[in-house]
């Protein structure tokens, strides 16, 4: 009896040690939050201060004013470019379509600075703006949102590092790959964190990537808030573990535009099949064992990522196909809006349809994820499967950009791939070229070919069909759900509606190839296809996606 009284009292004794140590557990977390955020807020408030005083320099230099007629008028405000919104985009000059996307929504940025909140040819975005009144005429100048597009300023966080010229030579960039010209009335402001880049690029560890490179980003995230804390942390690269550090440590808003999730319940499938692919190894997948353990672990990423995930105020995804998985592991995150991607398919429209030549080409960086392997056996395979292709002019052009040295020896690898299979005098790799070259390679080519599984979207996709080229697709993902959606199986005869193909593997790839080349690049077919093709790619214009993005950002609440 004794006995148990006294081991009753120890286990009281313990939950009470046990609940005192999680109350100042508790106690500590919000005060060491508390801390950070008042860190932070020092941090913006003195970034603040030093925009109203440059605004002040510049009205008592004169520069503030500009003649119209013959009176001056203001053009400059005490809160000029004190309402920030900061990008976390460590790549920022890189070619890619993450970097078209940040840039078009750095424009849209401007051209709302400028006031230019819609376009006032489309009705239906006067009707949804939040910001026009009842009689869809006038903006209402008293909402706090319109003040600060105003007042707007970019920061950009970069890990490039800083040169005399280095703002200068990234929007001739921009402007030369992309056709984008940033409005001069937008102050772009960029943080270097050159010094902190190893904290991205060491984490590429052979186990526990996940984890490593989520904790990688937000201390890189960490830095980047400590040189300038915005109003408004904007992620571009899908790193949705950096929303912990700029929510609850730096009482930021967040908004994110998610190209695709980190995780989904397809890799999570293909753990559980046991298939390799380029993010689960051969080995793991061929040891039980070690496939359960790798399985569990992505469950608890799944979680974890599902909690930072919900704690952006505004979510924007590229595709429905996106949405659908970001839905699902976002649960707390509210409305996801699709908006997708800006492709330039105004001057793409422009270039025939007629006179291509037998030219198979693909667009996208050289990543694993790209699947260029594919390509390359596919176009083998054409030859293997009919040998009068050999006698043919037909060739394989790879477009796209490089960003270091594991893209490199990606690209090495392949090359010596064509070696192997005897086609490396019939391939093409075209490097970080800029826009032009790309437009011209499109002009002339007469096929399209995409091998990417489970693509997010597919802005290469769309380019190549906006330019005239009959696209092969992989058959799944963004372009099956959103873009070629009425495919052509290389057989049917009834023709008219069909706006690309898809295929899985290296054998219905070369055999929508074949069909394609036998009919001929000017065929009835190939034509039609071209044309309904071209069609489809306008549902993703540059304009569309302004359009998108203003409405997106102004019915949210991180304007506010």
């Amino acid at each position: 009896m004794e006995e148990q009284i006294v081991t009753s009292t120890i286990l009281k004794q313990i939950v009470h040690i046990a609940g005192a140590g999680l109350l100042a557990a508790i106690a500590t977390l919000f005060i060491y939050i508390h801390q950070c955020r008042s860190y932070f807020y020092q941090i913006r408030q003195d970034f603040v201060a030093y925009q109203r005083q440059q605004n002040d320099a510049a009205k008592n230099n004169g520069t503030g004013t500009k003649k119209k007629g013959n009176k001056k008028e203001s053009c400059n405000n005490d809160d000029n470019n004190t309402f920030v919104i900061g990008f976390f985009h460590p790549y920022c000059s890189s070619g890619g379509g993450g970097e078209r996307v940040l840039w078009k929504a750095i424009q849209a940025l401007g051209e709302m600075k400028e006031g230019k909140l819609m376009d006032r040819r489309s009705n239906k975005s006067k009707k949804s703006s939040p910001l026009l009144s009842a009689n869809n005429n006038k903006i209402r100048t008293d909402d706090i949102r319109l003040q600060n597009c105003k007042n707007l300023m970019v920061v950009i966080y970069t890990v490039d590092e800083p040169t005399a010229t280095y703002q200068k030579d990234v929007l001739k960039h921009v402007q030369d790959r992309f056709s984008i010209t940033i409005p001069k009335s937008l102050s772009l402001h960029f943080v270097h964190l050159h010094e902190e880049k190893h904290l991205l690029e060491n984490n590429k560890t052979k186990r526990f990537t996940l984890m490593a490179e989520s904790w990688g980003t937000m201390k890189l995230s960490w830095c980047a808030l400590s040189a300038v804390t915005p109003h408004v942390f904007f992620d571009t690269t899908g790193c949705a573990f950096t929303f912990f550090v700029a929510r609850l440590l730096g009482g930021c808003k967040v908004g994110a535009y998610v190209h695709y999730p980190t995780i989904s319940t397809d890799m999570l499938s293909l753990v559980w099949k046991r298939r390799p692919t380029y993010n689960n190894d051969a080995q793991i997948a061929t040891n039980p064992l070690v496939t359960w353990a790798k399985l569990i672990y992505y469950i608890i990423f799944a979680i974890l990522y599902g909690l930072v995930g919900s704690l952006a105020n505004l979510v924007m995804v590229n595709s429905s196909w996106t949405r659908g998985h970001i839905q699902y592991l976002w649960r707390l995150a509210g409305h996801v809006h699709v908006v997708y991607p800006p492709v330039d398919t105004e001057s793409l429209k422009l270039l025939p349809l007629g006179g291509r030549k037998n030219i198979i080409m693909s667009i996208g960086q050289f990543r694993p994820e790209k699947d260029h392997t594919l390509q390359l056996k596919s176009f083998a395979k054409l030859f293997e499967e009919d040998t009068t292709m050999r006698t043919s002019n037909v060739k394989l052009a790879l477009v796209g950009s490089c960003r270091g040295e594991d893209d490199q020896q990606l690209v090495d690898q392949l090359q010596k791939l064509a070696r192997e299979l005897n086609i490396q005098d019939r391939v093409e790799f075209i490097l970080n070229q800029p826009y032009p070259v790309l437009k011209d390679y499109l002009s002339r080519a007469s096929i399209g070919i995409h091998t990417m599984w489970n693509e997010h979207f597919g802005i290469g996709v769309v380019e190549m069909m906006a330019a005239g080229l009959v696209t092969i697709a992989h058959d799944s993902g963004g372009p099956k759900s959103d873009i070629i959606t009425l495919p052509w199986n290389g057989k049917a005869s009834d023709f008219n509606n069909y706006n690309g193909c898809l295929a899985s593997n290296s054998k219905t790839y070369a055999a929508l190839m074949q069909s394609i080349l036998k009919n001929g690049s000017s065929s009835d077919v190939a034509m039609k296809i071209r044309e309904n093709g071209r069609k489809q790619a306008g549902l993703f214009s540059d304009q569309v996606f302004l359009n998108a993005f203003k409405e997106a950002l102004l019915s949210s609440s991180l304007l506010k």
